[in-house]
């Protein structure tokens, strides 16, 4: 799968995943005053409105970017109905050829870790048939508990030709508060370069034709730490959060990249999804909320294009 990626990022130009991360609030009325005609305003009506609000964007876009990222959260609020929500449009997004990165970020142990894993990149056995749980193409995954929480999902993944994005240095303002520490005053690398190192390791026995199965998050936030842990994980592709809405901009993605232009992929969610709501798109009517999502995406790329070159 991180082939594919790859094949997409090269034949779009655009390094770019768009984060599928709805709420009420970004949905126009004439979508939610719809859903709640024919489902009421429950929760039912609310998953309904998302995915009719995600279909819309992503017929607008999906021939100008390579990858998706649905956050689960967004949809796990509205309980049973909302992961409906999310699985219809996991599984719409792939029938647009689009490569879906589940935004789950689980970290956990033994079992419960191998369930993680099977759930939302493998098959759960069912008597004698096995079947696909949500099947995205590659999952976020938390470090923090060490290689017990990773080592399930990496099984599947190379069971699945899928992959994984480990969180390194999150784009968050106070990610520092465990991923600066110091290891020890003899050793003065910060603990997310020792992260990163772990990932270029669990990387190397799972690689693709030039990257690994096994990626790394890290916020564009942070362009100097970025710069380092390009160099820590040369193999590893690097999922960039915080463009845009957190205040990332091209100019500070330069050092995610290797020199071939590839190595990176950049994360925007609200700054497209809503892209209608903001003063720079705002010639745009709700009703035409996907154009602007459309107009957003673009946007983007050039400005990433122009900070590359």
């Amino acid at each position: 799968m991180i082939n594919k990626l790859v094949e997409k990022i090269k034949k779009t130009e655009a390094p770019i995943v768009v984060g599928l991360d709805p709420m009420m609030k970004f949905i126009p009325e004439h979508i939610t005053k719809k859903a709640f005609s024919e489902c009421g305003e429950t929760l039912e009506g609310a998953a309904e409105a998302i995915f009719a609000y995600n279909k819309e964007i992503i017929d607008n876009i999906y021939d100008l970017i390579p990858a998706v990222k649905p956050q689960i959260a967004m949809y796990e609020q509205f309980g049973i109905p909302g992961l409906v929500a999310f699985k219809k449009t996991v599984d719409y997004c792939k029938e647009k050829d689009l490569v879906v990165i589940g935004d789950i970020k689980r970290g956990d142990i033994g079992s419960t870790s191998e369930a993680y894993a099977v759930g939302h990149l493998g098959k759960v056995l069912v008597g004698s048939k096995s079947y696909y749980g949500f099947d995205e193409d590659f999952v976020t995954v938390n470090p923090y508990l060490g290689s017990d929480g990773v080592n399930p999902f990496i099984k599947v993944c190379k069971e699945e030709n899928k992959g994984i994005f480990v969180l390194v240095k999150t784009s968050n303002p106070s990610s520092g508060e465990f991923q600066d520490q110091k290891l020890s005053e003899k050793d003065n690398r910060p603990l997310y370069e020792i992260v990163g190192e772990q990932v270029a390791k669990w990387g190397e026995d799972c690689m693709g034709d030039d990257y690994s199965y096994v990626g790394a998050v890290v916020g564009a936030t942070y362009p100097e730490m970025g710069k380092i842990l390009r160099k820590v994980m040369p193999k590893s592709y690097i999922l960039v959060p915080g463009y845009g809405a957190q205040g990332g901009k091209g100019a500070d993605l330069v050092h995610f990249f290797n020199e071939d232009g590839l190595g990176a992929i950049v994360n925007s969610s609200r700054g497209i999804i809503a892209a209608y709501q903001q003063e720079k798109y705002s010639s745009f009517s709700p009703v035409d909320f996907a154009k602007a999502s459309r107009a957003a995406v673009i946007d983007m790329r050039e400005d990433i294009k122009g900070a590359l070159s």
